[in-house]
């Protein structure tokens, strides 16, 4: 009896992964800049950061906007050229920003087949507004990491000069995150580009 053995290559190693971090609040008086700066600091030694912050960023008009398309945004091409994302999102009324909403609708095959994380903030550490995201993103099919990190209270944890500098435990919660998303960023960025889905050429 002869027996065969298959070989099958491993995905491509993506040595400096693309990963958008979108700072998702608008308002005035906000902390979302300083936990995204603190989410980039940490990401920094292993990939290619671009940080969006939706307060710079202006959408089409809403009128303009169908189902799957519309105009091209200003930031369409970031979110093109990323191969994962972080979303920084305070909890507003139980759900997710606004303008985070606003941002995702805008923009239809830029996220599909790669993945994400969320890092949510609040009282009670955003997790409503977390798991309100993971559902709009399975439909944009992301695949959303099963680590996210829920921060409460984190102006709690602010510095004099207004940065974010939580504890030991918030920083080994990132850092378990950031490490899940960047294998996932590996394996889809192979499969996106080796191993097209059923149904497309």
């Amino acid at each position: 009896m002869t027996t065969s053995t298959s070989h099958l290559a491993g995905p491509a190693t993506v040595a400096t992964p693309q990963i958008a971090v979108i700072s998702a609040s608008v308002r005035a008086d906000r902390m979302c800049p300083s936990i995204a700066d603190w989410v980039v600091g940490a990401l920094t030694p292993d990939a290619t950061v671009d940080l969006i912050d939706l307060a710079e960023v202006t959408l089409p008009d809403d009128s303009l906007l169908y189902p799957g398309g519309g105009p091209k945004s200003e930031v369409a091409g970031r979110i093109e050229a990323a191969e994962a994302f972080v979303f920084v999102t305070p909890e507003y009324n139980h759900s997710y920003p606004a303008s985070l909403k606003r941002l995702i609708d805008w923009h239809y095959s830029e996220w599909e087949l790669k993945p994400a994380t969320i890092v949510g903030y609040g009282v009670y550490g955003g997790h409503s507004a977390i798991e309100h995201l993971r559902g709009v993103l399975a439909e944009l099919s992301v695949v959303t990491t099963r680590r996210v990190l829920g921060l409460s209270q984190p102006w709690e944890h602010l510095s004099e000069d207004g940065g974010y500098t939580p504890d030991e435990g918030a920083a080994r919660g990132l850092a378990a995150t950031v490490a899940e998303l960047i294998w996932w960023a590996e394996v889809l960025t192979d499969a996106r580009t080796n191993r097209p889905r059923p149904g497309q050429s």
